[in-house]
């Protein structure tokens, strides 16, 4: 996955409360198995006036310049809630979100979304709102900035948030390596612990 370091971008306000997978992506939007070509279904309820058309919806706030370009999104508490289809992480992964900044998240949503490069950050709700209303005068002109090595978000105002993860997830994020590929990098250990073990406990193998 890429590697998450710094992000100076447009920032789009998604302003509600327990925003689901199912709303992420429809059921009816997952008919392949592949992370590829998923971006079309995301928020497929509400960026298309009717169930299965791609006729876009012109007040939905992903349809609108310059929100086209946006890789950070704002959203309410709970966003990611409902099942855990990693499906609903990809598709916001390949339309090019980068990060997401809500006052809290499904835990598995969140889980994936770190194994998928996204860097989901908590914050105070007021703070949320605050960045929100902020962006809305100029969404070009006041991008948000996220340092994952200092923790901190910076508002357009020139504001700066700190925000924590997991220590884990740190490292995921910034060596662009999902947990298997981290384990990985311990083989040279593993390897010598196992033969190690051989010499001991013969018996076992």
């Amino acid at each position: 996955m890429e590697k998450f370091s710094q992000l100076t971008a447009i920032a789009a306000p998604i302003m509600r409360i327990n925003i689901d997978t199912d709303a992420i992506i429809p059921s009816r939007e997952m008919k392949r198995v592949s992370k590829i070509g998923l971006s079309d279904g995301l928020f497929a309820g509400w960026r298309y006036l009717k169930p299965g058309s791609r006729e876009e919806n012109p007040e939905f706030i992903l349809n609108q310049e310059p929100y086209r370009q946006a890789q950070i999104l704002l959203s309410g508490a709970n966003f990611g809630c409902g099942s855990s289809r990693e499906h609903a992480v990809w598709a916001l992964s390949e339309w090019g979100i980068r990060c997401i900044i809500a006052p809290s998240f499904g835990a598995i949503f969140s889980g994936n979304c770190v194994r998928n490069g996204i860097l989901p950050i908590e914050l105070d709700n007021e703070i949320v709102e605050d960045l929100a209303a902020q962006i809305k005068t100029d969404p070009e002109g006041n991008k948000i900035s996220i340092d994952l090595p200092r923790l901190s978000v910076t508002a357009p105002d020139g504001t700066s948030y700190p925000f924590s993860i997991p220590p884990a997830d740190h490292e995921m994020l910034l060596q662009g390596l999902d947990s298997i590929a981290i384990t990985q990098k311990r083989d040279p250990d593993i390897l010598a612990f196992q033969q190690r073990d051989r010499q001991s406990r013969p018996w076992l193998y």
